[in-house]
């Protein structure tokens, strides 16, 4: 069993990390400047600058068809190149990129929402969660009513990534209150900001901040139906899925620099008279970390090879999800405890990593959602125990 990375596997990843390190670490110090002052850490044109600096080493949309300009990479290859985007708290990200779900547009909305969202001309939102439904996706109580060949969306969403800056979402509604929301009573649609719906911040413990988004009667085309009508949680899901796997991706880079700063400072702190390194409360933190990290980043590789092979990714995904994230949490804790006060501070992005990397046990499916899913997959046999391997 071989479980080095091939030439063109080492080669992308060194060519991300070789940007992430000359064009994005450089920023942090201003980044952590601006954020202490209540600022937005990166503005959108130095998003963009950087995305097209990016473009220039050859990263653009890492999971787009070659067919719209875009990298078209395995799971495996983006599960990389999201590490080492990971090791750096610049919030930057690959530009190129839509939402996948937008791959199920007509011609014609492929060439009003699709093509200008992947070039950056236009910025989407993705929008299933509301108040009374979360985790329980299913429970969602937004609707949409016919009337003639348009529909009326109300109701509201919450939690929106990118909800304040997006001019289009990609809203699910509640189409057929007839039908199991699961079962074709839910449909998907794209509608632009300017059709009526506004936003509003939510202000987190993290930077920055998702969005509430408020439908009042907003009258939506009915060519702007994405996908087939009843067919909008099965979009949801896909959706949300793809994130189980790059969300602990980008985890192991963030664990990765971490820990690398705690060795660092373990080995140049010295109390009594001998670095702080020699203790061993010390080195078990340190020690525990490593292992952690090591078993999540076996587990985020498995996830994405199973996207690779073409099995199904739900149990895998979710193992992956569950673990990365607690592991990441475990290991800026025992960081933030290693620098003691200096890493409480807002001098270093320790602390901002401690707000920041909670997120990663709640959105997107919580631990609590991805016990259920690997327990329900083992008591159903929908999977056995040592997968693939068993």
């Amino acid at each position: 069993m071989d479980f080095s990375l091939s030439d063109e596997e080492k080669a992308v990843r060194d060519t991300a990390r070789t940007f992430i390190h000359k064009e994005v670490e450089p920023l942090e110090q201003e980044v952590l400047r601006r954020e202490r002052e209540h600022r937005t850490g990166l503005d959108r044109s130095e998003l963009r600058e950087l995305q097209l600096k990016a473009k220039q080493f050859g990263f653009w949309g890492l999971s787009t068809p070659q067919e719209h300009g875009g990298m078209d990479l395995p799971a495996v290859l983006q599960s990389l190149v999201w590490t080492e985007v990971g090791r750096s708290f610049v919030p930057f990200r690959f530009g190129g990129e839509a939402d996948n779900i937008l791959y199920f547009a007509n011609d014609e909305q492929r060439r009003e929402y699709l093509v200008p969202t992947i070039e950056g001309e236009r910025i989407s939102c993705f929008a299933i969660t509301e108040p009374g439904a979360g985790s329980d996706a299913a429970n969602i109580r937004f609707t949409a009513r016919r009337d003639g060949d348009d529909w009326v969306l109300n109701g509201e969403k919450t939690f929106i990534t990118n909800g304040n800056d997006a001019d289009f979402t990609i809203v699910i509604a509640v189409t057929d209150r007839d039908k199991d929301v699961r079962k074709g009573g839910a449909t998907a649609f794209l509608v632009d900001r300017a059709m009526g719906w506004r936003s509003g911040f939510i202000q987190t413990m993290g930077e920055g901040g998702p969005a509430s988004l408020v439908f009042d009667d907003v009258r939506v085309p009915g060519r702007n139906v994405l996908g087939e009508i009843g067919q909008g949680f099965d979009l949801a899901m896909r959706w949300i899925g793809k994130g189980r796997y790059i969300i602990p991706s980008h985890a192991l880079g963030i664990a990765e620099r971490a820990l690398r700063m705690a060795i660092e400072h373990a080995n140049t702190r010295h109390t009594f008279g001998r670095p702080i390194g020699q203790n061993q409360a010390i080195q078990w933190m340190i020690a525990d970390s490593e292992v952690e990290l090591e078993a999540a980043r076996w587990l985020v590789l498995r996830a994405a090879w199973t996207v690779d092979q073409g099995i199904d990714p739900r149990h895998t995904s979710s193992m992956a999800k569950l673990y990365g994230a607690n592991m990441v949490n475990n290991v800026v804790d025992r960081v933030m405890q290693i620098h003691g006060g200096m890493g409480y501070t807002r001098e270093l992005p320790i602390e901002r990593w401690y707000r920041s990397v909670r997120l990663l046990r709640i959105f997107e499916g919580t631990d609590e959602m991805q016990r259920m899913i690997i327990a329900r997959d083992l008591l159903r046999g929908y999977t056995q125990i040592g997968g693939h391997l068993a």
